[in-house]
């Protein structure tokens, strides 16, 4: 009985990938040809571009898929810019907080030592 050989297929780098994407949409090369140049499979490569495209039309490919990990690094800064703005929010609620009860007492405190020099000079 004959073992058949599993191929395992290589992982390629993220530069690899976007480099292979350019010279057929940027370099007018065909996908046959650059798979071949570049010892790679057409349908992998079209699913590259495939990916590449919907990256530049600005929708964000599912995890996992995409050649870059720009979409999982652009979802991060989304999370944390979220959070950024909750604290902001929270920082400036109670920042007008604290200026509304420092004003209110230096309010009060103007009000009651006004009302002293009023009779100190009323009693002259």
């Amino acid at each position: 009985m004959r073992r058949r050989l599993i191929r395992k297929s290589p992982h390629h780098t993220a530069q690899f990938k976007l480099d292979a994407v350019s010279f057929v949409l940027d370099q007018d090369y065909s996908t046959k040809r650059a798979a071949e140049s570049l010892d790679i499979r057409p349908d992998t490569l079209r699913e590259w571009i495939r990916h590449v495209k919907r990256e530049r039309t600005g929708q964000t490919p599912a995890q996992g898929n995409a050649p870059t990990s720009d979409p999982q690094r652009i979802q991060e800064l989304e999370a944390k810019t979220k959070r950024i703005e909750r604290e902001k929010d929270i920082l400036k609620k109670a920042t007008t907080l604290l200026m509304s009860e420092f004003w209110s007492d230096r309010d009060a405190n103007f009000v009651s030592s006004s009302m002293e020099d009023t009779a100190i000079y009323q009693s002259f």
